[in-house]
């Protein structure tokens, strides 16, 4: 600044006060000092110049530009396999371009997904004092790699498992005169990998571990058919319900009826067991519980409440609660002593066929509606509350959890026919599988839980494998489990 201009500015001027006709004294005995002998203030000029050394324009805009995009890029990352591998593409050209000095992709994985859960930050553009930043290690002139050593580290930096779905089944076996029906449960899976499947009169036995077709029964005889079939927990019982309302129970091993059980006046659609107890829901609105150690004219347990046909059952991992779907659009909860519901959901807009409770929290059940629902609900039946729903855009034909992740597997109808896997609480979607022409209406899980079978009116049986049971098999070799030593 030129001194003169500065002398001049920083003089008092020597005119009376119009406030106070007092003597003035002069600059040199006033006890205010000058601003600009402070010590403690930085010297500046006239105008207010920032200092921008260091402001890096180009990577500060490119940092407001990220957290508006972040959304975006990990749902795109998400449903590309192949995200992970530009992740790490883009944390290399920043330590080469921009010396960012990342040396761990799974920091940087991790960042990405809590992004998405957190709120975009606000960042200023403009920086008007220089950061201080670190800058990497330089390489060594010896190196012969052509990347630095944070992108080398980067590089040797292990990396979380892709886990990848067959888009297309395993295994297709023909189903002919397999009834595309919405309220009928055609199909299960035995704890003895043997799958039972319904066809019109007959019921045919398909086992896993040899591929052996057998037919268990003929019902034509009786001028009667096969509308459900279920295996009781230890996987050498069947029973079949039929069109004409009896259930028969069947010795698989020896190829034998056991018993026929009498009380329903129309046609048996759903089945559960209970170890030795038997659930049948009927057209004719009502749900019986019985005894198959018992003759067949011990009375049964009557439950009534649904107004139309029942087309799901399904029991609680505690075989304490009974869940029962109607295509009166209600979901009921039944225990063990009452023949009234103890619980009623009426949230449900269409017929409610697809059942599951959760293996994984307790209490919690999720139902999937009809046509003109498309809805999969969750429900807290500790509390009796509603807790999350997700709308599929299609019929919901079927739903089973799987045993060791907390995922959820859907079939679906109209008008898509596709297979849903969701990933519970977040319900994403893990995979998507596309193959049948009609709705998938049936579908039973593998013992081991690796794998699903789903039927469809196309006459098709398709095996899938979509879960995974890495995890249970860490938690047999652990050291603290006492069932896998001998002692």
């Amino acid at each position: 600044m030129d001194q003169e201009y500065e002398r001049r500015l920083t003089r008092t001027p020597n005119r009376p006060s119009l406030a106070s006709p007092a003597k003035l004294t002069s600059p040199a005995a006033s006890p205010v000092k000058s601003p600009t002998s402070s010590p403690h203030k930085e010297r500046y000029g006239d105008r207010f110049i920032p200092a921008r050394a260091g402001a890096r324009w180009h990577i500060n805009f490119n940092n407001v530009q990220e957290n508006a995009r972040s959304i975006y890029a990990a749902r795109k990352a998400r449903d590309n396999e192949s995200g992970k591998d530009g992740l790490a593409y883009t944390c290399l050209l920043k330590n080469e371009l921009l010396d960012a000095g990342i040396d761990d992709l799974r920091l940087q994985e991790d960042d990405s997904s809590r992004r998405v859960l957190s709120p975009a930050q606000s960042q200023n553009m403009f920086h008007y004092r220089s950061r201080r930043t670190q800058l990497c290690e330089p390489c060594s002139p010896y190196s012969l790699s052509p990347v630095s050593s944070p992108s080398q580290a980067l590089l040797r930096s292990p990396r979380k498992a892709v886990r990848k779905i067959s888009k297309a089944p395993f295994k297709v076996l023909d189903a002919p005169d397999l009834q595309d029906d919405f309220y009928l449960n055609l199909v299960d899976w035995s704890a003895l990998n043997v799958v039972c499947v319904g066809l019109n009169h007959c019921v045919y036995l398909w086992s896993a571990h040899t591929s052996q077709v057998t037919r268990l029964c003929d019902l034509a005889v009786d001028g009667d058919s096969v509308t459900s079939v279920s295996w009781n927990e230890r996987g050498n019982l069947v029973s079949v319900g039929t069109n004409k309302g009896y259930v028969q129970v069947w010795d698989v091993s020896q190829a034998k009826r056991l018993n026929q059980l009498a009380g329903h006046t129309a046609r048996v659609g759903a089945l559960a067991w209970n170890g030795d107890t038997l659930c049948s829901g009927s057209r004719d609105r009502v749900i019986l519980q019985r005894d198959v150690r018992l003759p067949s004219a011990v009375p049964e347990r009557k439950m009534t409440g649904h107004r139309q046909e029942v087309c799901g059952l399904k029991w609680s991992p505690d075989n304490q609660c009974l869940a029962s779907g109607g295509n009166d659009n209600k979901l009921y909860v039944w225990n063990m002593h009452s023949t009234t519901p103890v619980q009623t959901y009426t949230d449900h807009v269409a017929a409610v066929k697809a059942i599951a409770w959760s293996p994984h929290q307790h209490g919690l059940l999720a139902s999937g509606g009809g046509t003109a629902d498309k809805c999969i609900r969750f429900w807290n039946t500790l509390t009796e509350q509603s807790m999350q729903c997700v709308d599929t855009g299609s019929q919901v034909c079927n739903l089973s959890w799987s045993k060791h992740a907390s995922e959820l597997v859907s079939t679906h109808g109209y008008s898509q026919n596709q297979i849903l896997v969701w990933k519970y609480p977040g319900l994403s979607q893990v995979a998507k599988l596309t193959g049948h022409t009609y709705r998938v209406l049936y579908l039973a899980m593998s013992p081991d839980g690796e794998a699903i079978v789903t039927g469809a009116g196309d006459e098709t049986l398709r095996f899938w494998n979509i879960f995974s049971k890495a995890r249970s098999q860490k938690e047999s070799k652990s050291a603290l489990n006492l069932f896998t030593s001998i002692r």
